[in-house]
């Protein structure tokens, strides 16, 4: 069975064709337990994100700021399996038709078995994978099993890339490519900031896939400020803090669904 590449793809190209950044949502798988975490991306779905990245949780992360390895540590502590992240993906995708990635490090496919990943994410109808730690020089075997699958290689940029570099990462990845804002981890901060502007600017320089933003937007205002230059809008962390502070799991549910709500009249310039 193939992989959605080309779901994600048309996903994308619809929001430019509406003049509008894409609203990309990140949650982790199993937090706060497996059926809670489909739960909780399905309602950030219907709530107003075009695409959704479940987290594979990791005990080591480089990316992930204190709010995500919190959701993390309380995933792993659950027990979350990969059989629960290729769950989540296949429930994601059955109830609402949108694309969904997984973002991982590296070592858990590896110690997986990389065609042994693919083929069970294609054939939950995942999207394709955000691989933060993946080396774009050592990623062949993963690209030619992926390619096979029919899944997009998304690959990380940060505004410490030098232009060679930024070209050769976009010319290994597919579906769109993550511009981090800024140098650090992920969280919510108070403001995006120039950097990352310029890193798309320098971006799209290099490649005709779409420039998707993320690290550090929390609120509709800062979303319409990235989608005033960016293709997508990417947004993890302010969801996971409401379904950490909310009393029950109906109240999670009812916070992440509003916020996804506010952040796509963001991307739509209504904020």
């Amino acid at each position: 069975m193939s992989g959605n590449i080309r779901l994600l793809s048309d996903t994308l190209a619809a929001a430019k064709a509406e003049r509008r950044s894409a609203l990309i949502a990140y949650l982790p798988a199993g937090f706060p337990t497996v059926d809670g975490g489909i739960a909780a991306i399905r309602a950030v779905l219907d709530g107003g994100a075009d695409i959704v990245e479940v987290g594979l949780p990791h005990s080591d992360p480089v990316l992930d700021g204190p709010v995500i390895q919190t959701a993390d540590d309380i995933a792993l502590r659950g027990g979350v399996k990969i059989a629960d992240v290729m769950r989540t993906v296949r429930e994601a995708y059955a109830a609402t038709g949108k694309p969904v990635l997984v973002m991982t490090y590296w070592n858990p496919i590896d110690r997986y078995g990389v065609e042994r990943f693919t083929a069970e994410l294609a054939e939950a109808g995942g999207a394709g994978c955000i691989l933060p730690d993946l080396p774009v020089q050592e990623s062949a075997l993963w690209r030619e099993h992926a390619e096979k699958h029919g899944l997009a290689t998304v690959f990380v940029v940060a505004p410490s890339s030098r232009d060679e570099r930024l070209a050769a990462i976009t010319a290994a990845g597919s579906g769109f490519v993550y511009a981090a804002s800024l140098m650090g981890v992920t969280g919510t901060r108070e403001s995006v900031g120039a950097q990352a502007q310029d890193l798309v600017r320098r971006t799209r320089a290099t490649t005709g896939l779409p420039v998707c933003v993320g690290l550090g937007v929390s609120n509709a205002a800062q979303a319409a400020e990235v989608a005033g230059f960016a293709d997508g809008v990417i947004v993890g962390s302010a969801f996971v803090k409401r379904i950490l502070d909310a009393e029950d799991e109906a109240a999670a549910l009812a916070a992440v669904r509003a916020l996804a709500g506010e952040l796509a009249e963001g991307v739509r310039g209504a904020a």
